[in-house]
């Protein structure tokens, strides 16, 4: 898979994390406190971003993580594992931490990103 396609998943994730938290007027607590649907989805969707960007480490697509804060990618990285060797154990504070100040600054890199390679 080219590295610009695995962008656009990165990108369609963090959409639909929006879409989801729309649905509380933007409040992630709220969002994480529905185990049956938002939850889940968010987890999950926070994992494929970070899968995508294991996939462009792994694929020596260095030039594309330049774009991208190194604390933002390993809290990203640290995220995953948390969710995946715990999800009982999570803690829906650094989550919520995630969502609120990482994302964000994963947004901005994505946006500059595709808008040098149109």
């Amino acid at each position: 898979m080219k590295p610009i396609e695995r962008i656009k998943i990165i990108l369609i994730k963090l959409e639909n994390i929006a879409s989801i938290l729309d649905e509380f007027d933007n409040k992630i607590t709220l969002a994480l406190k529905d185990e049956i649907k938002s939850k889940p989805a968010i987890l999950m969707h926070l994992v494929s971003i970070a899968e995508q960007i294991r996939k462009l480490k792994d694929d020596n697509e260095f030039q594309i993580l330049e774009y991208f804060d190194k604390e933002d990618l390993k809290g990203l990285n640290d995220v995953r594992n948390f969710i995946a060797h715990d999800y009982e154990g999570i803690d829906m504070f650094i989550i919520e931490n995630a969502i609120r100040y990482g994302l964000p600054n994963l947004h901005k890199a994505i946006n500059k990103i595709l808008g040098h390679s149109q």
